[in-house]
C-alpha cells in the first residue's frame, strides 16, 4: 500500500496540482489513477500558462484554431476545456465509487475578475455548462467580491473550489458563503445531495513571507533574534492547524447539522501551496504535519515524488494547538501581524495569477507570429 492510500484511509486525500495535455495523452495519468497514488486534480492559471507555453503537447491544435480566427483568450479556453474534460473523464469512475466523494478536477475562472462579483459568477456558470462533468469543480477565488460569488455557485448547484484562502477571518466567511449557499438552495426547495466543494487554504507561501520578516529581525540582533529565530518554518502549519479547528467548529453546528440532514456534505479543506520553497525545511512538510480526516492536499509533482518515497501517514493535524495559538502570539509580540501577512499574500496570489494569465495569453499571440 503506497502513502497515498494509508493517507486516504485515515481521510486524507492526495490531489494532483498540476496537468497537461502530455500527461493525460500518453497514460500518465490514468497510471496515477489506477495506482491510487492521486485522487483528483488541481490546475490554476500558472499550471496552464508552463504547460502551454513551456511545451509542444498544445501546438496542433492550438495554430489552427488561431488561423481559424479564435482569439487568444477563446483559444486558451478551448484547450483548457478539452484538458479538463478528459482528465475529468479518467477521474469519473473514482467519483462514482467515492460516491461523489472524490474524483473531482479543478478548473479556475480568470483571474482578472477576483474583483468582480457578477462576472466571476457569470463566468463560473458558464465554464460549467461547457465542461459538462459532474466531477468538476469550479475555482472561484476567496477575494470579497469572490464570497458572494461562492454563495451564489453553490446555490446553483455548482461544485465550488474557493481558492487563495490565506487568513482565518477570511476562511470564516468562505463557510458562511457555503452554507448560506445550501440554505439558499434548501430555501427554494432544491436538492443538496452531490453538491461538492473545498477550501483551498494555501500553507508554504505564509512562511516565506514570515520567514523573511524573521531573517530581518534575525539581522538586526539583539534579545529579538533568538526569540525570532526559533520561530523560522512554524507559522504556516500553525495558521493551518487552527483553521482545521475552525473547520471542525463550524461543521459540528446545529447550522450545518440541518443542512447535513438534507444531503449536504462538508466543504473540506484543502490544503494548497504545499510545495516545500525552504530547501532547509523537509520536502514532505507540508503534508506530513498536516493529515486529518474529511482534508484534501493538492501536492506538485515533486512533493507527490517525495510524499510516495517518504512520507509519513500519521494523524498530526491535530496535534500542538496550544503551540499552534502560541506561536502566533510570539509573533506578534515582535510585531508579525498575521493579518498583515495573509492581507499581503492574498494581493500578491490574485496578482501572481492575473500576472500568468497576461503572460499565457501573450505566448497565444505569440504563436500565431
Amino acid at each position: 500500500m503506497n502513502t497515498s492510500q494509508q493517507l486516504a484511509q485515515l481521510g486524507q486525500s492526495i490531489w494532483y496540482d498540476n496537468i497537461q495535455r502530455g500527461l493525460l495523452d500518453d497514460g500518465t495519468l490514468a497510471g496515477m489513477i489506477e495506482r491510487e497514488e492521486i485522487r483528483g486534480i488541481t490546475s490554476n492559471p500558472t499550471i496552464f500558462m508552463n504547460a502551454i507555453t513551456k511545451t509542444a503537447d498544445y501546438d496542433a491544435e492550438l495554430l489552427p484554431l488561431l488561423a481559424a480566427g479564435h482569439n487568444a483568450t477563446d483559444a486558451f479556453w478551448q484547450l483548457a476545456v478539452a484538458d479538463i474534460r478528459a482528465a475529468a473523464d479518467l477521474f469519473l469512475p473514482l467519483y462514482r465509487r467515492s460516491n461523489g466523494g472524490d474524483g473531482f478536477v479543478s478548473l479556475e475562472v480568470s483571474p482578472t475578475l477576483a474583483e468582480d462579483t457578477a462576472a466571476t459568477l457569470a463566468e463560473a456558470r458558464s465554464l460549467w455548462r461547457r465542461v459538462d462533468r459532474p466531477n468538476l469543480m469550479v475555482k472561484i477565488p476567496a477575494t470579497p467580491a469572490g464570497i458572494p460569488a461562492i454563495r451564489a455557485a453553490i446555490a446553483d448547484g455548482i461544485n465550488v473550489n474557493v481558492t487563495l484562502i490565506f487568513a482565518r477571518e477570511r476562511y470564516a466567511e468562505v463557510m458562511d458563503a457555503y452554507l448560506a449557499g445550501l440554505e439558499d438552495r434548501l430555501a427554494a426547495g432544491r436538492p443538496l445531495e452531490g453538491i461538492a466543494s473545498v477550501a483551498s487554504f494555501f500553507v508554504s507561501r505564509v512562511d516565506t513571507l514570515v520567514d523573511k520578516r524573521l531573517d530581518a529581525i534575525i539581522k538586526e540582533g539583539g534579545p529579538r533574534a533568538e526569540a525570532a529565530r526559533g520561530l523560522l518554518g512554524r507559522a504556516a502549519v500553525a495558521n493551518a492547524r487552527l483553521a482545521y479547528a475552525d473547520f471542525k467548529a463550524v461543521f459540528a453546528s446545529p447550522r450545518f447539522a440541518r443542512l447535513r440532514d438534507n444531503g449536504a456534505r462538508v466543504q473540506r479543506p484543502l490544503w494548497a501551496s504545499t510545495g516545500t520553497k525552504n530547501p532547509v525545511y523537509s520536502d514532505v512538510i507540508y503534508v506530513d504535519e498536516l493529515i486529518g480526516p474529511d482534508t484534501v492536499n493538492t501536492v506538485p509533482p515533486q512533493t507527490l515524488a517525495a510524499l510516495l518515497d517518504h512520507g509519513r501517514a500519521a494523524l498530526t493535524l491535530e496535534t500542538g494547538l496550544d503551540e499552534a495559538r502560541q506561536t502566533l502570539a510570539d509573533l506578534a509580540v515582535l510585531g508579525i501581524s498575521m493579518t498583515d501577512v495573509t492581507d499581503q499574500l492574498e494581493r500578491e496570489g490574485v496578482q501572481s495569477f492575473a500576472e500568468a494569465f497576461a503572460a499565457l495569453l501573450d505566448a497565444v499571440v505569440a504563436q500565431d507570429s
